[in-house]
């Protein structure tokens, strides 16, 4: 007897969407030109979200990205959108969302600092920058508008035989590899939508719940400078600042306890209005503990002298402590550092850094360390830092197409 054929039930077929897998500084993501995406998705929207969010693989209750190109931790579940710039003196307009992990939604408020690293690259090879910007060799400079909150940032990008030079020297901690260097600059990096203090404060006393510290008070600085950041000292938290990720990241009541933190802060600095508002703005603010230098050993085994550093500093980023330092949060660093009395300044020796060490800070972090820059100036009653800059690398790891259902933007 023959077998009878089966009518099977219909699903809508998957599509592809052009796309570029890049490692900027020590994230990595998918990119994308504005103009390859559907329709539907190259404008601010449920579409637009639902498609990068089925690319990264979110939401995954089992906190893996197992179906999609996210790493399961904030550093690789990134997205960004390049567009020709519609601003002037600038070549390409850059869109990030951070994507999260076991939650339905993309969160557009606020820069990725090591990605920023990467557009540049992206930008040259895909036809995005005026080919007399770019030298046959030597370095291309490529102005960047950063959308997510309207700044300016500079990439100078290394140029061999008219291509973008990604292979190099340059060591990274947090990057097993070394590569081409780029030299990231980002201007007036302090919020465009207010103060860089946005209490008026360079320290202040932010009420907490008595299960978090028991006088229901932390001396904190929270600086707009790269992105909004909640600086506290280590010490004060029973910490010393020299922690790995599983010191903190093993340990539900400290990761419970951070976020009570950076909920509260986020109200004190305007950001929300309610603290629980702060669970759908899980990028920003970041909340960091800072301490004076110690030896210790990173993560990969290298011994980081007290000598090695001015100050140390560890940083949670959606949720978890980073295993390096995000990019906008070292220009936070390295902005507050400059600044004489907050908690930064004052943790690397409370010194005027920007007349002692030319402006640099060398703070130590999980993988080891990091130098970043800031010109600070107080100037009509208030400070003023005019760029931040640090050099970071960017590699393409893969490009092509990037597949998902096609009934993803329904």
């Amino acid at each position: 007897m023959g077998q009878e054929a089966k009518t099977l039930p219909f699903f809508s077929p998957q599509i592809k969407v052009p796309a570029t897998y890049m490692r900027g500084g020590t994230s990595k993501g998918v990119f994308f030109n504005l103009e390859d995406l559907p329709v539907q998705a190259q404008i601010a929207g449920d579409a637009r979200d639902a498609l990068l969010l089925r690319v990264i693989g979110s939401p995954d209750p089992y906190g893996k990205q197992t179906d999609g190109m996210g790493g399961a931790t904030s550093s690789t579940s990134k997205t960004v959108i390049i567009a020709k710039s519609t601003q002037i003196d600038h070549d390409v307009d850059y869109l990030f969302g951070q994507v999260a992990i076991d939650k339905p939604f993309v969160d557009w408020s606020g820069n990725c600092g090591n990605l920023s690293a990467a557009v540049g690259s992206f930008a040259i090879n895909n036809g995005l920058v005026n080919p007399e910007r770019i030298p046959e060799n030597g370095i291309a400079v490529v102005r960047i508008w950063q959308a997510n909150i309207s700044k300016t940032i500079i990439a100078h990008v290394p140029v061999t035989h008219g291509e973008v030079q990604e292979t190099g020297d340059f060591e990274l901690d947090g990057v097993t590899f070394p590569a081409a260097e780029v030299l990231v600059e980002f201007m007036d990096p302090a919020d465009g939508e207010g103060a860089m203090f946005p209490t008026g404060n360079l320290v202040d006393d932010l009420v907490v719940p008595t299960d978090v510290v028991a006088a229901g008070v932390l001396k904190t600085t929270m600086i707009n400078a790269g992105i909004p950041t909640i600086f506290i000292n280590a010490n004060d938290l029973g910490y010393t600042g020299a922690e790995l990720q599983e010191a903190i990241n093993g340990d539900p009541k400290a990761l419970a306890m951070f976020e009570v933190i950076r909920a509260h802060g986020a109200v004190k600095m305007g950001l929300i209005s309610h603290i629980d508002e702060a669970a759908g703005r899980q990028h920003t603010p970041k909340v960091a503990i800072v301490g004076g230098p110690v030896d210790y050993t990173s993560s990969s085994g290298k011994a980081i002298l007290s000598t090695d550093i001015d100050v140390n500093v560890r940083a949670l980023s959606m949720g978890k402590l980073h295993h390096a330092m995000m990019g906008t949060a070292a220009v936070a660093i390295g902005t507050a550092a400059a600044i004489p009395g907050t908690l930064v300044n004052l943790a690397a020796g409370g010194v005027d850094r920007e007349s002692a060490a030319n402006g640099h800070v060398v703070f130590g972090h999980p993988s080891g360390t990091l130098k970043v820059g800031a010109e600070a100036k107080f100037e009509n009653a208030q400070w003023q830092v005019t760029k931040a800059a640090m050099s970071r690398s960017a590699r393409v790891l893969m490009e092509g197409w990037v597949r998902v259902p096609g009934d993803t933007l329904k």
